[in-house]
């Protein structure tokens, strides 16, 4: 799947730039993309305590690194929600957990495993009018999508790899692949920059949307 993402820091102002479609959703979130990047190994940061942190897959290359804001390493110690808003290809996601009221959730004790669509993923899924829907009036519908991405236990992805199957918390039982550096899920979707640290918490970037709501997203090309 082709992804876009203009490189440099993710700042703020950068980040306001790249509003998605769809008015409703420009009002909870401010928008980007992400692009294909060679595969490369997994890059190490530090954050003040040194605490080595690790990223890993073809997306890592165009996100956020070094001392930039939403850097892997600046991200250790901020809670789950928090970490999703410096990621800057998570802002649909983001504004879904916002939307839901789910950032709690995200800090559940025993710690949790957030495997997170990107931007792309979701317009490759949903059509904007369906978007707006689910983060305006359907949370319910959308609480329960969200949940098909949550997995209990603070996971690395290597673990994922090693237990063949996660269970989420929406109940979905979903096998799980090695694939490069990275897992393939549900014979699905695939991690694209996995690990990232919060307190408590694994996130994993994926290319495409779980669950098991309809295709949406073409719906989009009958309105032009």
């Amino acid at each position: 799947m082709s992804e876009t993402l203009i490189p440099g820091p993710a700042s703020r102002a950068a980040r306001r730039r790249r509003a998605v479609a769809g008015a409703a959703l420009a009002l909870l979130v401010a928008a980007t993309g992400c692009t294909n990047s060679p595969e490369r190994p997994a890059t190490a940061e530090r954050t003040g305590d040194s605490t080595p942190v690790a990223v890993t897959g073809p997306l890592c290359d165009v996100l956020p690194s070094g001392t930039e804001p939403g850097s892997p390493g600046s991200l250790v110690d901020r809670s789950p929600a928090q970490a999703l808003t410096w990621i800057p290809v998570l802002t649909t996601f983001e504004a879904a957990v916002r939307a839901t009221g789910m950032a709690e959730e995200l800090s559940a004790a025993g710690g949790l495993t957030i495997l997170a669509p990107t931007d792309d993923a979701f317009r490759t899924k949903f059509s904007t009018a369906n978007v707006d829907q689910l983060l305006l009036k359907d949370t319910a519908t959308l609480r329960g999508l969200l949940r098909e991405h949550l997995v209990a236990g603070a996971r690395p992805v290597a673990d994922l790899a090693s237990a063949g199957t996660v269970t989420t918390l929406a109940g979905t039982t979903l096998a799980v692949t090695p694939a490069g550096s990275g897992v393939r899920l549900a014979d699905r979707a695939q991690t694209v920059c996995a690990d990232y640290l919060a307190t408590g918490a694994r996130i994993h970037v994926i290319d495409k949307v779980l669950g098991d709501l309809p295709d949406t997203a073409h719906e989009e090309e009958h309105h032009h």
